[in-house]
């Protein structure tokens, strides 16, 4: 049956001479797979449409969809949300791929989750249109606000001296093992849980040593509550480029 939905494109994998397999998360279905014909070749006006591709690209699909396949087809394709900045500008782009890596580390079934959906969508926009100092906030504010659609959200009241990463609450007591943040560490996760918008990003003020401790911790916390979590290819250069 043919429906339309929008879709971010989460990965991409080269098939044949010409197509491609895309993992895609859909406004309707949820995580799903597409092949899509002949988007590699290059038109006699010398464009491709392998570029509606990309990891972050948001599509309004008219795509094929059977509850007993595990790849669909798609018949049409067109841009949802033309980026100004994330596909060209290579720190707003390093972002993106980490925002992208995390959500489909943390998806695992094929189901449908509007409400998620559109909140990934909002991230991608106002990442586009951030200011520095939110686009370098930005991976923590996703981070922390994501676990909210999958069950294992911190809970940021009472604030305490130390949040427990394992328990992913905050605490009077040093927890007994080493998957904690304490102190100002602490602090700053309980100020981005509160934070609704992402432009109040602006008025927190980090250095790349603070962001990269927390996100490193996160990181961690992540592989604590999902399954075969394991390790974020993207991290490795977020790290270089966070300031």
């Amino acid at each position: 049956m043919l429906h339309k939905t929008k879709g971010l494109v989460l990965r991409t994998v080269k098939f044949g001479e010409s197509s491609v397999v895309i993992s895609c998360f859909t406004e309707l279905f949820g995580l799903q797979s597409y092949i899509v014909n002949s988007v590699r070749t290059v038109s006699k006006k010398g464009a491709s449409k392998a570029s509606y591709f990309q990891p972050g690209a948001l599509l309004e699909l008219e795509a094929y969809h059977n509850d007993f396949k595990n790849l669909q087809r798609i018949k049409e394709y067109r841009w949802a949300e033309l980026y100004n900045e994330i596909f060209s500008n290579i720190f707003k782009n390093a972002v993106c791929l980490y925002l992208i890596e995390l959500l489909g580390k943390c998806l695992k079934e094929p189901e449908p989750n509007a409400e998620l959906f559109y909140f990934v969508e909002d991230a991608l926009q106002q990442l586009d249109k951030a200011t520095p100092t939110v686009t370098a906030n930005f991976p923590l504010f996703f981070a922390l606000h994501l676990p909210y659609f999958f069950g294992f959200r911190i809970t940021d009241e009472p604030v305490a001296e130390y949040l427990d990463l394992a328990e992913g609450a905050f605490t009077e007591l040093m927890p007994r093992h080493p998957n904690y943040l304490e102190g100002k560490n602490a602090e700053v996760v309980s100020q981005i849980l509160k934070v609704q918008q992402p432009d109040e990003l602006q008025e927190i003020k980090l250095n790349r040593d603070e962001r990269r401790r927390i996100l490193s911790a996160l990181e961690g916390y992540y592989a604590l509550h999902i399954p075969d979590f394991g390790h974020l290819k993207t991290w490795p250069v977020l790290q270089e480029l966070l300031n």
